[in-house]
């Protein structure tokens, strides 16, 4: 939904273009007729700067995968894709393998409501995995997986869903599949501030942040997708280094908003800052 209302923006404005969100969000039409302006608005009336925190994420993995793949990267996998639609609407190799790994039923959703002749179809494969009894590694593998070429990997808004047993499985998994080359991953995740100290996972002066940690969490719950698990820095960089991996950037909005909003006149003052997700790249030790 965040990435459809930001489609909308003037193109001088905008920080991300998703022209097949669309096709994604119920109730598509209304947000269209309401266009960029209000719809942030009316996201700024549920939590300031939450619209431009998922925003800023997105385009931060934009700028990731475009970098990483004009570079080294010679396959991108997705994991726990959903929705993601990098692999058309970003300017990729023709080249380039992609794996979108997801849950088979998820996979069947998806595709029934992408447009047909989309750019860079030949180019996925879609990998269906139950982590609960299926292994990663084989799964990928079967699926045409190069464990010889270098490959950049995202876990992106589902680290906070899942237990801190299936995010060190994961890590597992990537170790074993990219002992023999170069590996970029990225991993989104929710400080454990936010039960500890809720106001230091926002701006300075952000009205009402503890009751709005609170109301995220609920509402969340709410929907049957409670935030189970929650990280510092430290056990973040800790797991990372433990698989292999070395931290190479750690951002949140506050970091971010200098950098893609200042430029088009859109920053945000320090009292929307909403920065309880952080955004983690990580680069295999060899590198």
């Amino acid at each position: 939904k965040q990435r459809l209302i930001e489609t909308l923006a003037k193109p001088d404005k905008r920080i991300i273009y998703d022209p097949y969100a669309d096709k994604f969000v119920l109730g598509a039409s209304i947000i269209k007729l309401m266009g960029h302006k209000l719809s942030v608005w009316l996201t700024q009336k549920f939590a300031p700067g939450f619209h431009e925190h998922l925003i800023s994420r997105t385009r931060f993995i934009d700028d990731l995968i475009e970098k990483s793949t004009s570079n080294e990267a010679e396959q991108y996998v997705i994991l726990g894709a959903g929705y993601d639609l990098r692999a058309h609407r970003l300017d990729l190799p023709p080249t380039l393998k992609i794996f979108e790994v997801d849950q088979h039923e998820v996979q069947l959703r998806k595709r029934s409501k992408l447009p047909k002749n989309l750019p860079n179809s030949e180019n996925v494969r879609y990998v269906s995995v139950d982590f609960n009894n299926q292994s990663l590694v084989k799964q990928l593998l079967d699926g045409g997986y190069d464990q010889s070429k270098s490959t950049v990997f995202t876990l992106e808004g589902v680290s906070q869903y899942i237990t801190k047993d299936a995010i060190i499985s994961t890590l597992k998994e990537m170790a074993e599949l990219t002992q023999k080359t170069s590996a970029t991953f990225f991993i989104s995740y929710v400080d454990k501030l936010l039960n500890e100290n809720p106001e230091a996972c926002f701006g300075k002066g952000y009205s009402n942040a503890a009751k709005k940690a609170e109301t995220i969490k609920r509402l969340a719950a709410k929907v049957g997708e409670p935030w189970i698990s929650f990280y510092s820095a430290e056990e973040i960089e800790g797991l990372l280094s433990q698989y292999g991996f070395s931290l190479i950037e750690n951002k949140t909005l506050a970091d971010l908003n200098p950098v893609y909003f200042t430029p088009v006149g859109r920053t945000l003052s320090e009292d929307q800052i909403f920065k309880l997700e952080h955004f983690v790249v990580a680069k295999s030790k060899s590198l």
